[in-house]
């Protein structure tokens, strides 16, 4: 069979890369490819899923008692939070509802995969800001990119891959610079992990900028991957206008409830988050004395540097018995998982520092 498609499609979606979730691990071997969180749901949330029962029944497609909720621990009135299918459902809402053909959008590069394909299904053109080399936003050449076309600036802090994540005082200074009729969305999935007192916390300051939107999710620290729910927080006129954008009814129920219901648990959540991000500080520092160049990490995750060397190195690791995310010509990210992944992880790790040198910073890649 061709693959030609049999009938007429936009181009510009025919020429991306649909997003494809990390890859499943065989039996022996780690999953670590999905910055999912390793502990099984706690059992008052596996409660609340098992009690919403009414599957015959819409769904709230508001959220409505999600939203007060949320509202309420951030001190903001429900019209300021807005609940969808996970924050990237959210994003995909905000560009339609911020961006069309002959628009751009400015994010850094590389950052969360999906942001290229969001940006090609409003046919808004993509305006990618490389990162620096120790892979972390470039604002200053963020704030270049800005024309009188941008409708959209995405900031990702931890930034997806690399991990690190913006200082407050920085995104302040570059924020008071963008121009106050253009929209800034905070993507904080993994905010939930950071430990620097420095990094940045983009509700400290929604209150002084109508123009940002702060973007998190359920998914990764509070365990609920498998049921999307995500928030966006900002100015209610423009959380109306993304609404526009939303499919009705993709909230389940099920979700709901265990939003509801890990809420409720703080004090359990931080206990899960502390032990993975003490976890992740010392794989780094280990990684960091086999010779790999990680960058400083605020997430559940390390970015391993492999450039050219990133597929060969992803056979090893997986050789290994871990599953991580490999980006071609780039890198692997690796979420921090159970402690039992922590010694394998570092052991293929060293094999394949040990069976390249270069990925220490050495001139030339070993063949």
């Amino acid at each position: 069979m061709s693959d030609e498609v049999p009938v007429k499609l936009r181009p510009e979606i025919l020429a991306q890369r649909a997003y494809k979730q990390g890859k499943p691990a065989p039996a022996d071997s780690f999953k670590l490819s999905s910055n999912e969180l390793p502990f099984a749901p706690l059992e008052s949330v596996t409660a609340a899923v098992r009690g919403a029962t009414e599957f015959n029944r819409y769904p709230d497609a508001a959220a409505g008692a999600v939203r007060e909720a949320l509202a309420e621990h951030y001190g903001l009135t429900a019209e300021q939070v807005i609940v969808g299918a996970g924050s990237v459902s959210l994003l995909y809402q905000a560009v339609q509802a911020a961006a069309g053909p002959g628009d751009e959008i400015v994010y850094p590069w590389r950052s969360f995969e999906a942001y290229p394909g969001m940006v090609a299904l409003a046919g808004a053109t993509s305006v990618q800001v490389p990162l620096t080399a120790d892979g972390a936003h470039d604002l200053d050449a963020m704030l270049e990119a800005i024309t009188d076309r941008t409708r959209l600036v995405i900031v990702c802090s931890p930034n997806n891959p690399t991990g690190p994540a913006l200082a407050q005082d920085e995104f302040e200074r570059f924020l008071a610079k963008v121009p106050a009729d253009v929209l800034v969305i905070a993507d904080e999935a993994y905010i939930e992990f950071v430990t620097d007192p420095r990094a940045l916390n983009a509700t400290r300051i929604l209150a002084d900028h109508p123009n940002l939107v702060v973007a998190r999710t359920f998914s990764k620290a509070y365990g609920l991957a498998g049921l999307r729910v995500g928030y966006m927080m900002g100015d209610p006129r423009i959380l109306s206008a993304f609404g526009t954008a939303a499919i009705p009814f993709l909230i389940s129920a099920q979700g709901q409830a265990a939003a509801l219901a890990v809420m409720r648990e703080s004090d359990a959540v931080r206990r899960r988050v502390n032990e993975i991000s003490a976890r992740r500080d010392e794989v780094r520092r280990a990684l960091l004395d086999q010779g790999w160049r990680v960058p400083e990490t605020q997430a559940n995750f390390v970015w391993l540097p492999c450039g050219e060397l990133t597929e060969r190195v992803d056979g090893m690791l997986r050789e290994g018995g871990i599953v991580g995310r490999a980006f071609p010509g780039d890198g692997i990210r690796v979420t921090i998982g159970e402690e039992a992944s922590v010694t394998p992880l570092l052991a293929a790790c060293w094999r394949a520092i040990e069976r390249w040198p270069y990925l220490r910073g050495d001139d030339a890649p070993a063949e």
